[in-house]
């Protein structure tokens, strides 16, 4: 447990403080940040952009797609195609993609050529592979958000047939199911607990793992909803702040390590954030259109928050709607990944 006063507690977000970095991007949903200053972000174009220190980027796509355009065709743009969603760094260097638009786990080279790694387990389809981390141990863990296709009929309360799947020596296996949407998952500092965002529960889940990989433990972390919105992307920081976006209502919250709910900011708007949570609560599947009309300015439909720079004191956000990175200094640093 961290000692001292959390930074965290009392401090205040500056929409001053913001910049914003890359352009045209496209569905921006996760980051991966480099020591160097070198960002990595999933697109949907079928790749990842590269935006350098300097502010240049390249889309890295052996084939790009041009089928998203949420403005035109929300529907099609989120429920057919190719949707790279959770990334994460091989130990070569390649980039491990959660495809959510292809159900698979795929791997990318630098120079965007993509295979396939598994797009089955035991003899079936994956299902929606949301998002994809790798441990010190080199395992490499995946979430499976639904079953269902399509899967918006999945952004209901009475849906819960999301997993976690492990791939290591022995092979892909499923180490814990029944989950409400499964969506990021970030392992302690320690690595014995397994953090679990469970997006349309509203709350985190954790487990503590066993050298196996089997699960020891499994409770819920904090309160039993996390509030407005649905939980995303989640992630820590050094002080031991697990950091949230609720999507849908665009805020930005933090569990502390006791399990106490922060709220750093809201960017949503209050009015279509209502509109969303009342067809939310009626149980059944939420319209598209209904999805549509929230979002804030900032990081619309937030979705990810990632530490970088040098020392890991800056904040960039992810987004599913937005076209650039929101970036701004953090009063904590971030936990340092195992690339770094």
């Amino acid at each position: 447990m961290p000692t001292g006063p959390n930074p965290l507690v009392g401090w205040e977000f500056d929409p001053a403080a913001v910049r914003t970095v890359g352009a045209g991007l496209q569905r921006p949903e996760c980051i991966l940040a480099e020591r160097d200053g070198t960002l990595w972000t999933a697109d949907a174009r079928g790749g990842v952009v590269r935006i350098r220190p300097d502010g240049t980027q390249d889309l890295v796509a052996a084939r790009p797609s041009a089928h998203f355009d949420t403005e035109r065709d929300m529907a099609g743009s989120l429920l057919s195609g190719t949707l790279p969603n959770g990334l994460a760094f091989a130990e070569d260097g390649d980039i491990l993609v959660a495809n959510f638009g292809t159900d698979a786990l795929e791997v990318m080279d630098r120079e965007g050529r993509v295979r396939t790694l598994h797009d089955t387990i035991d003899g079936h389809p994956l299902g929606k592979v949301n998002f994809v981390l790798r441990d010190r141990r080199g395992r490499i863990w995946i979430t499976v958000s639904t079953m269902l296709d399509p899967w918006s009929d999945a952004i209901g309360r009475h849906v819960a047939d999301g997993y976690v799947a492990v791939l290591d020596g022995h092979g892909l296996r499923v180490v814990a199911d029944g989950f409400a949407f499964t969506n990021e998952i970030r392992f302690d500092a320690e690595e014995r607990w397994l953090y679990v965002a469970e997006t349309t529960a509203k709350r985190v889940t954790r487990m503590r793992i066993a050298d196996d990989a089997s699960v020891l433990e499994r409770e819920v972390f904090g309160p039993g909803s996390l509030g407005a919105g649905l939980v995303d992307g989640i992630t820590f920081d050094a002080y031991g702040n697990l950091w949230a976006t609720m999507i849908f209502a665009d805020r930005l919250v933090a569990l502390t390590p006791d399990g106490d709910l922060l709220e750093l900011f809201c960017d949503g708007d209050p009015e279509a954030t209502a509109r969303f949570e009342e067809a939310f609560a009626a149980g059944g599947p939420v319209p598209f259109e209904t999805l549509a009309r929230t979002g804030g300015t900032l990081a619309p439909w937030l979705a990810s928050v990632t530490f970088g720079g040098p020392d890991l004191d800056r904040v960039h956000l992810g987004s599913l709607r937005g076209s650039t990175v929101p970036v701004f200094p953090s009063p904590v640093p971030g936990l340092p990944p195992i690339h770094w």
